[in-house]
């Protein structure tokens, strides 16, 4: 049975519909990710699986719990990180740990989940004092702390640099570990690519595909592109002449080998039969970014 179940789900702002139809269902234990450029309506769409909006049509259930008609206990089973986030600036680690327990009736021990998110020696910093990664740790902190059964992650890593929403990534999945179901809005394919099980990819409000990465992938194209520098000339019948290559091309000095399967392996066989060297061999496959302009007609911008 599903743990989130959005069907139909529509809102508009004056003459113009942000979201539009959109349907999907999340499975328990799934990290479940909302991929789409900025203005897709991604925010609109969990702010309304949060409580937060008002849809204009279309129904939500978390939990069993309709958003807009039992807020309280909304609250209770579902986290929420969102997109945009500030504390008072003097507000310490320790003083926001404490007043958010009191919100919740079955809180964490916010001690331990400080320790989990490396925080326990910034405990007595006040807000304005904290890198943007921390101030990322602490919204996740101040996320789990009601013991949800749901995480609603909103751009996470949005400002991060490369180090710290790789530090991000791990605690997105040690969450999952630890039996959350996380739902995750990002316009990053390779933060899609590397956390999620499924995607739903949105584009102008709508739903264009639900599918793992590799499905997603997979439903474009599954062609591969073998490049190398060959060191001695080859004539290119030897490679075309294998079922798992469509075309040859040179590139400058490079011989780039395009096709399906076991493509790595049959193109090396052959140069080692004939005593040909691969020097700078690079093996390049459709990616979600890929797929992602195949589905939409357009690339997001990061």
């Amino acid at each position: 049975m599903a743990i989130i179940e959005v069907n139909g789900l529509v809102k508009r702002y004056g003459e113009h519909t942000v979201v539009d139809g959109v349907s999907f269902a999340v499975e328990p234990g799934e990290i479940f990710g909302i991929l789409g450029p900025n203005g897709a309506g991604k925010t609109t769409t969990v702010e309304c699986i949060e409580g937060l909006r008002s849809p204009d049509g279309g129904t939500i259930e978390i939990c069993g719990i309709d958003p807009q008609h039992d807020t309280g206990e909304l609250k209770q089973r579902l986290g929420a990180q969102l997109q945009q986030s500030e504390l008072p600036d003097k507000l310490k680690v320790r003083e926001a740990m404490e007043l958010y327990s009191s919100f919740y009736r079955n809180p964490a021990d916010w001690r331990q989940l400080l320790e989990v998110l490396g925080l326990t020696d910034k405990m007595d910093a006040q807000f304005r004092r904290l890198s943007g990664g921390q101030k990322q740790r602490l919204s996740i902190a101040l996320a789990l702390l009601g013991t949800p059964e749901v995480a609603v992650l909103d751009e996470l890593t949005t400002g991060l640099d490369p180090a710290a929403r790789r530090d991000a990534w791990e605690l997105i999945e040690d969450i999952r570990n630890r039996g959350v179901t996380i739902l995750l809005v990002t316009h990053f394919m390779e933060e899609a690519e590397r956390l999620c099980d499924r995607l739903a990819v949105i584009d102008a409000g709508k739903v264009v595909a639900i599918d793992s990465p590799a499905g997603l992938v997979s439903t474009v194209d599954d062609t591969q592109r073998v490049r190398f520098r060959p060191s001695a000339p080859i004539d290119h019948a030897l490679l075309t002449s294998l079922l798992e290559v469509s075309s040859v091309e040179r590139s400058g000095s490079q011989l780039v080998v395009t096709g399906t399967g076991n493509l790595l392996h049959a193109v090396t066989s052959v140069l080692a039969r004939n005593q040909v060297v691969a020097a700078d061999l690079r093996v390049e496959q459709t990616t979600l970014d890929d797929a992602f302009v195949a589905l939409t007609g357009r690339k997001i911008d990061n």
